[in-house]
């Protein structure tokens, strides 16, 4: 489920080692239309040079009490560039759960340019997140690592946050579910005035697009799921499984490189040696501040590093050589790639994790389930164990939990045409979830659904090569006969990245 900051490492752990959406950034030339609908207003947001349309709608809070307390959710609506435009628009749904999808906008757009000029795309800041009844914690990306890393302190922090949230007027933390939000998105539907959606979620965002369509089917044209994440997951059990798999074929992967291999060849016996050999006192320079640190650092604080740069290809292929440096007690390599912070103070932002929105979905849709329920193949890992399990289970322990029915969990069967993507090498939602998902939606007919895997892609398929003309010609194609199947032999071959070496000196 695409999960930021309550701290340097849950920005981490939780966002980069949760379900994150990675968005690769790009330069933007979206262009503004005349306005979308009477409700929407012109805007500018950070990012997007041009004039855009912002909506806001107001919902009651509780959906059980219409004129109990209100809040504001806010969307952002990017016109279609032509005159005769088509009415089915495009709703882009966020991960996290916690992501504003209206902050990561000047990221996605560039992508969606095409599908852009004959319909009007949407960003709904979901409830919880962005400018709509935000649940923030404090950002304290800052902190000392030992203090940022340690999850005894990261839990007396959520705590000072959910009491904190508590006293806020939207502050009844059942009220955030995924079901209760989709009702919200509808309504945004009915006062834009669009037909029908074309959903585009990916990670957390195709648990809230698969929730769409089984409480609105007639409402959705066509449906794509980047990085699957079903409300049947029970995701705090399947993170130590999925990251352990691709942790394992990472290091398969070099013994099986050539050039890997030459470079690291006792990779796999120095891996297995700092896990054996912590805790231990290790010394680092902060990836912010660049000052001198000592903490104590700990198997659990080895794996959260070790899992945020499984995320993106690019950096799994650096783990070679920052395994190799913490072997020999040069840590910054290895603790950089996992601090979450390699990108910009605005990128940071822009990707911030509401996390008390996040946890209010988790501990209500998620956590309740751990020991009771879990899918076929969820075992623990034999490097992450539990660890993500206990940490969720403890936080929350005290978190008020919202009412999740028992059709929430279940898959609805596709009443239009689905494409299902999955990247082969992703640590959070590969491919056994995807399958399953593509499997219980076409159970019936099908034809109406298409799984594509792309082999080495990682957490998110859709930006990767063409996967964006796929994308575009499912979306675009008239009748839904031809919407499927889409060829994405163009991506299937598209290779792991080589083997990061660094620049020795002379």
């Amino acid at each position: 489920m695409h999960y930021r900051k309550l701290s340097t490492a849950m920005s981490f752990w939780v966002q980069r080692g949760g379900l994150v959406f990675t968005l690769a950034a790009s330069a933007l030339q979206a262009a503004a239309g005349s306005p979308a609908n009477a409700d929407t207003k012109p805007c500018r947001i950070d990012g997007v040079p041009n004039e855009l349309q912002c909506g806001v709608i107001q919902r009651p809070l509780d959906l059980a009490r219409p004129q109990g307390v209100q809040i504001d959710v806010h969307y952002l609506v990017v016109p279609a560039l032509a005159r005769n435009k088509r009415r089915d628009t495009v709703l882009v749904l966020a991960g996290g759960p916690g992501q504003s999808a209206i902050s990561i906008a000047p990221a996605v757009l560039p992508r969606l340019t095409r599908l852009n000029y004959r319909r009007d795309l949407v960003f709904i800041d979901q409830r919880g997140t962005g400018q709509s009844a935000p649940l923030q914690c404090a950002d304290d990306s800052h902190l000392p690592v030992a203090q940022a890393l340690d999850p005894r302190a990261l839990l007396q922090r959520l705590e000072q946050c959910r009491l904190a949230l508590a006293q806020l007027p939207h502050g009844d933390l059942r009220m955030y579910t995924t079901t209760i939000a989709m009702q919200d998105f509808e309504a945004v539907r009915q006062q834009l005035g669009a037909p029908q959606w074309n959903l585009i979620g990916a990670s957390y965002g195709t648990r809230a697009a698969l929730e769409y369509l089984r409480l609105f089917p007639d409402k959705v044209r066509r449906t794509v799921l980047d990085g699957v994440a079903p409300p049947d997951m029970v995701l705090p059990a399947s993170f130590s499984t999925d990251g352990q798999a691709a942790l394992d074929a990472a290091l398969l992967a070099c013994e099986q490189d050539a050039a890997c291999a030459k470079q690291y060849p006792q990779l796999r016996r120095q891996w297995v040696a700092l896990l054996q050999g912590l805790p231990r006192a290790v010394s680092v320079l902060h990836p912010v501040t660049g000052l001198p640190e000592h903490f104590t650092l700990t198997r659990d604080l080895l794996l959260r590093s070790v899992r945020s740069p499984l995320y993106v290809p690019a950096l799994t292929s650096a783990l070679p050589a920052a395994i190799d440096a913490a072997s020999q007690g040069r840590w910054e390599g290895l603790l950089g790639l996992g601090s979450g912070l390699a990108g910009g103070g605005g990128k940071r932002k822009a990707t911030r994790l509401a996390m008390g929105m996040h946890f209010s979905v988790v501990c209500a849709e998620d956590v309740p389930r751990l020991g009771t329920t879990s899918l076929a193949g969820d075992k623990p890992g034999a490097d992450f164990g539990n660890a993500d399990a206990a940490f969720y289970a403890q936080a929350c322990q005290n978190w008020p939990r919202g009412a999740v029915a028992s059709d929430f969990y279940t898959l609805p069967l596709a009443p239009s045409p689905v494409l299902v993507l999955s990247g082969g090498a992703d640590p959070a939602t590969p491919p056994r979830h995807g399958q399953r998902v593509a499997r219980a939606l076409g159970a019936t007919n099908a034809a109406r659904v298409q799984h594509i895997v792309v082999p080495q892609a990682g957490h998110g398929v859709a930006a990767v090569g063409c996967m964006n003309d796929v994308l575009f010609r499912f979306i675009d194609a008239t009748q839904d006969g031809d919407a499927l199947p889409q060829d994405a032999r163009c991506a299937l071959k598209i290779p792991r990245p080589t083997v990061f070496v660094p620049v020795q000196k002379p």
